[in-house]
Parts: C-alpha cells; sequence; structure tokens
C-alpha cells in the first residue's frame, strides 16, 4: 500500500498503476464515493483493468475517512476544500501536471472542487452518479445520514437509500463514526458560476434509475461543454461497474459523443 501525507498531515493511501509494457497515453484521477474506497469503487468494479488495457495511467485515492486512509472524527476536516486539496496534493506528490479527473457521487463533488481551483490541471471531467439534484439546496441529509451510519441496528434505519449506504459501509468494514463525521463537514453550495466558467468537456452519466441523482442533463448544462447521458436500466450502484458505464465514458474520453468536443 502506497501512501503520503497531505500539507495538513492527514496520511491517505492510494494506488499509481503504470500501464503494463508501453508509456501510458493518458493518466486519469479517481475519486470514490460515499462509503466506498479506492479498491471496491474502482477496482473490484472493473475500471481498473479497464483504464489499463485501453493505455492509461490510473491513480485512484482513498478519500479521507475512507478505506486505508486516515479516520478523523471532525466535521470540519471533511470539507470540500480539503478534499480538493488532497487530490492535487497526490498529483504534486506524483509529479503529475494534469490528468482527466473521474468522480462517483461524493467524488464528484471532490472533482468539481479540483476542477475550479486548478482548470489547467484537468483535461476532462467525469461526473457519474449525478444530475440537476446535485445544484439543489442543501437539506440536513447530512445529519440524516449520519444518524444512519451511528444506528446501533441498520434494521433500525426506515429509508431505504439511507439503509443501503449503512450496509454498504458495514460490507466495507469502514469505520462508521468517521463517516458520520465526513456528512456533517459545512460547505457552501457548489459555485455555479465558477462551474459555468470551466473550458474542459464535462461528461455527468447516470442511471435512468438512480432517483437521489435527477437528469444528468440538469447538471451538464452548467457547463459550456457539458454532455448529459442517462442509462437504462441502471440505478446509484449498478451503474458503476456497468458496460454500459464504461462505455460511455471511454466515447466521451475518445471524442465521440459529440463534435463540439
Amino acid at each position: 500500500m502506497a501512501t503520503f501525507t497531505t500539507p495538513d498531515g492527514v496520511t491517505l493511501a492510494y494506488d499509481d498503476i503504470q500501464p503494463a509494457g508501453r508509456e501510458p497515453e493518458r493518466t486519469i484521477l479517481l475519486l470514490h464515493g460515499y462509503t466506498s474506497n479506492r479498491s471496491e469503487g474502482w477496482r473490484r468494479t472493473g475500471w481498473y483493468g479497464a483504464f489499463e488495457r485501453r493505455g492509461l495511467r490510473v491513480i485512484a485515492l482513498d478519500q479521507r475517512g475512507h478505506g486505508e486512509s486516515e479516520k478523523l472524527y471532525e466535521p470540519e476536516a471533511y470539507t470540500r476544500d480539503r478534499l480538493a486539496g488532497d487530490a492535487l496534493a497526490l498529483m504534486d506528490h506524483l509529479g503529475v501536471g494534469r490528468v482527466d479527473l473521474f468522480g462517483y457521487s461524493m467524488g464528484t463533488r471532490t472533482a468539481i472542487e479540483v476542477a475550479i481551483r486548478a482548470p489547467e490541471r484537468v483535461s476532462n471531467l467525469i461526473l457519474g452518479g449525478v444530475g440537476g439534484r446535485l445544484l439543489q439546496p442543501s437539506t440536513d441529509r447530512g445529519s440524516i445520514m449520519a444518524d444512519a451510519m451511528l444506528a446501533e441496528d441498520p434494521a433500525s434505519i426506515a429509508h431505504p437509500f439511507l439503509r443501503s449506504f449503512r450496509q454498504f459501509a458495514d460490507e466495507q468494514g469502514e469505520d462508521r463514526r468517521a463517516l458520520a463525521a465526513f456528512v456533517q463537514a459545512q460547505n457552501p453550495p457548489l459555485d455555479q458560476d465558477a462551474m459555468a466558467a470551466l473550458a474542459m468537456p464535462v461528461l455527468v452519466v447516470a442511471g435512468q434509475r438512480d432517483e437521489g441523482a435527477g437528469d444528468p442533463e440538469g447538471l451538464a448544462q452548467v457547463f459550456p461543454y457539458g454532455r448529459g447521458v442517462s442509462l437504462p436500466g441502471c440505478d446509484h450502484f449498478s451503474a458503476i461497474p456497468h458496460g454500459l458505464t464504461k462505455a460511455t465514458v471511454f466515447d466521451f474520453l475518445d471524442g465521440l459523443l459529440d463534435e463540439d468536443f
């Protein structure tokens, strides 16, 4: 396991995989979703192998509070600004100047913040498992999710969506106290004016059955070069390993989704 220490002293685990027998054609940085980690979110679902076969260098980290990275128990440790700083610090640590950036679910917020802070370092931006609802004003979802993480008995969690996240966290052996702190971090709304100024191509892709995402096109329209794709038959959890998602991402990176790209 490779690790590095961020400027604010947090130790994070990551993978850096070079394609076998050749120089990489490009580099992609992967940012997993809430309660997941780099191995579950990207390796087990086939993304590592798929990118390797296409000659990409693959970099993925366990975001703070997840996987093999350091666990922190104060919400202020998990602000979006800190998470974006972690991704940029890893790029600096590895001497990588520019990447294609792919975030899924929670990882999309980190990815958007990275693109806003350092647009010159992002060639293409891929946002998975989200849609127009990402732009809606935040409610008390953080405290509700925190309660789900801290519940003694998962069966006591009434909402199926919250219960599925709790069960997933338990299956991965995640630190539920750290995850509860994570979702209680206070963040400003996403800066839609800054998003509208981003000049790189942006793909927003989500399953048609992903009720929490909303319409991908509703988010894609914020970006000047955004494209939204809705995947039939997929929900939030089934979309990430699905072949349709991989095909859409590869077509996007190859410039085949829209001639304007």
